[in-house]
Order: C-alpha cells, then structure tokens, then sequence
C-alpha cells in the first residue's frame, strides 16, 4: 500500500500536469476556504448588514451548479478544459476583488451569484483535463493521481481558513478578500500555458450532447451524494454551539475536535483509492455513507469529548472516501461529458449547503441541540440505502475494480 501511494506521489510531482493541477486546486481552496468562514463578518462589520441579511448570502450559491453546467457543457464541446479553466480563474478573481472594495450591501449579493458563480468551476475544469491526459496516456496508477490532486485541494481547505483568520485578525477583513482574489488568481501559475489533449472530434460532435437519460445515473449519484453532505453545515452550525453552550468545552478541545476531521480525511484518501480497486468504489461509498449515519448519532447522542472526537474521527471516514472517489465515479458516469459531469457534481456542494443549512434550522427549531444531528443521521441513512440500490442497478456502477481507470476504454463499462 505504501508503494502504490509513493508511486502515485512521484507520477504526480514528474509531470507536469499532474504537479500544476495539484498546486492549482491547493491556491484555489485556500483561498476560497479564507473567505468562506468570514464572509458574514465582513458583510455585518463593513456593510451593516444584519444578521440575517448576511444569512441570505449563502443563497447565492444556488446559482453555482447552472453556471457549472454551462461551463462544463461549454468545455465538453470545445474540448479546451484548460482555457475555460483560466477564464474561471479570472471571473474568481474579478468577483473576489469587487466585494473587497464594495461599499454597497448588495454589491457582494451580485458579484457572487452572477461572477462567483462561474469561478468555481474552474477546479471542475482542472479534474477535466486531467481525465483526458490520463485517458491519452494512461499510467497504471490513475486513480492515485486524481487522489493525490484531491488530497491537495483537501490541504487548502486545511490551510485556508487558519490563514485567512490570521490575516483578517493582523490586517482587516477587506484585505483577507483581497488575498483571496489573489490566490483565486494565482491558480493559473502552477499550470502556465500547458494544454491537454482534446477529445476526438467526432466524441465532441456526437456523444458529447449528454440528454436529461443519459445524466440520469449521474444525477441520482450527484443527488445521493448531496444528501451526505447536507450534513456538514449543520454539523458546522451548531456542533460548536453545542460543544460551548451545552457542554462547557474550552475553545482549545472545541477546537481540537473540529480539527480532527480533516486530519484524518488526507490521511485516508490515499487508501480509499487502493481499497476501491479491491472492492470497488460504490461499495465502499455505500460504507462511507454509513460512518455519515454513525458519525452523527454520535453528535446526536454522546456528551463527552470522546464521543464527538468518535464521531469526528468517522466523519474524516465518509470524506476520505467520497473526496477521493466522488469525483472518479462522476466521470464515468457520464464518460463522454466529463467536464460537465465534474461541474455538476463539484457544484452540487452549494446545493447541499442549503438543503442542509434550511433542514438544519428547521430541525433546530424542532428538536433543539443536539438531537438535531438526528436530521443528517436520517440523510445518511437515505444516502446508503440509495448507494445500495445503485450499486445492484448495473456494471456501470462497479466498473472501477481492478481496472485502469480512464484508460483507452469506455470507463464506464458500456
């Protein structure tokens, strides 16, 4: 196991591609991942926004997954993933720039539906280029390669929201929105001028049309997937007022306990690609939805430390998993779109934001902290009962096991 790792680590840093996809989605996620946890302080602090106005930010999210679609529809057209990538970067830049000079309360409200919106597809379009340099030229380790690029965008949202504290706290806030645009930005630099090869002319005139049938395994995977993650902003909302107001924790091991999780999601990322190889990728999703159900019965009912660092430590299980193979899976479910399927599936985070964020309040409101982990508990359970009956409707499904991935094939198993 350790070899297939450092083999997939040393493919990475010799190419090109491979290196400058990693240090892109790193740059990306620190910055957004800066921004992201300070964005409300901002809009109550230097606006005067109130709190829920700063609340209803959040739902500009929703215009993410249509702007991922056309991009990603765009890209499967032309082929040229990593020009519409730079285009992204720049629109990221522009949009992160404008609400760090805003004056206006609802400047920030526009730039982000509206220019945000297509920023984020930029990291869909990275995972796009990558599937066709690795279909061109296939490595024997690919799905290592796309683990330890994704392990990279996981290490900026480690990185990212300590450093944008850090920064807002020594300077202010308007000048952490500014690294942000600027990091959003720099992505373009670790990739320079470098292209990928571009699909077959013929795949891009004909099969690369995907119609409402052919996305329908896509969309209930994306759709499944939406339901473990609705979890996590819940968990972020009221897991640390619980942790405060409920159970006394000091800032110190409320602090430790959120920071588990990610420590051991990159841990794991690299061994969910190995195991998915000997098992394959939709049974050991199926298990990862089932640490989602675990991980947050034991938000819901344990009031010890050990208890939520248990549940901690399985939630890094679920993303450890399905960071490391959502991605993979979506492509080949859609294998002669796969821009598109990397833009719906990696936009479709927004959409669960606010599923999550509306289920949250409501069951808050309901049931009270913290039984209110019971809701993410119930979609998790939902997810691994959905992965289940996805996992036995086809080959397509299960196509990964002991197969080179993104190969000269159809990856999809048709």
């Amino acid at each position: 196991m350790e070899d297939t790792r450092t083999a997939a680590l040393g493919l990475t840093l010799r190419s090109p591609l491979y290196r400058g996809a990693a240090a892109a989605v790193f740059l990306s996620a620190v910055g957004f991942s800066a921004a992201a946890p300070q964005i409300a302080a901002f809009l109550v602090g230097d606006l005067g926004a109130s709190l829920t106005t700063a609340g209803l930010f959040y739902l500009t999210n929703l215009t993410a997954p249509v702007a991922g679609y056309l991009i990603g529809a765009r890209s499967d057209r032309s082929g040229r993933r990593l020009g519409l990538f730079r285009v992204c970067a720049l629109a990221g830049f522009l949009g992160w720039a404008g609400i760090a000079f805003a004056t206006r309360i609802w400047v920030p409200f526009v730039l982000s539906a509206a220019v945000l919106a297509f920023a984020g597809a930029a990291t869909s379009q990275v995972f796009a280029a990558l599937h066709d340099e690795l279909r061109a030229r296939p490595t024997g380790n690919d799905d290592g390669v796309v683990s330890v690029v994704r392990m990279a965008l996981t290490g900026g949202w480690i990185v990212g929201p300590v450093a944008g504290a850090l920064l807002a706290a020594h300077t202010s806030l308007r000048v952490m929105l500014v690294a942000t645009a600027v990091c959003t930005l720099a992505q373009v630099v670790p990739l320079g001028r470098l292209e990928t090869p571009e699909p077959p002319r013929r795949d891009r005139a004909t099969e690369q049309r995907p119609t409402v049938r052919t996305m329908l395994p896509l969309l209930a995977f994306t759709g499944l997937y939406v339901l473990v993650y609705a979890g996590e902003p819940i968990k972020y909302a009221y897991l640390p007022i619980h942790m405060n107001r409920d159970l006394g924790f000091g800032p110190g091991l409320s602090g430790a306990v959120i920071g588990v999780q990610p420590l051991v999601e990159i841990v794991l990322m690299p061994v969910a690609a190995i195991v998915a190889r000997r098992i394959g990728a939709m049974r050991l999703m199926v298990v990862g939805a089932g640490f989602g159900v675990a991980a947050n019965l034991c938000f819901a009912l344990s009031g010890s430390a050990a208890g939520l660092f248990a549940g901690q430590i399985l939630m890094g299980g679920v993303w450890g998993v399905f960071a490391a193979l959502g991605i993979i899976v979506a492509q080949r479910l859609l294998p002669h779109a796969v821009a598109t399927a990397s833009a719906i599936f990696m936009s479709s985070t927004a959409l669960a934001s606010a599923i999550g964020g509306a289920a949250g309040g409501l069951g808050a409101a309901a049931v009270g902290l913290p039984l209110v982990f019971l809701v993410p508990a119930g979609l998790s359970l939902l997810a691994v009962a959905g992965l289940a009956a996805l996992r036995r409707a086809g080959p397509r499904y299960e196509a990964d096991r002991e197969a080179p991935p993104m190969a000269g094939r159809d990856v999809a198993g048709q």
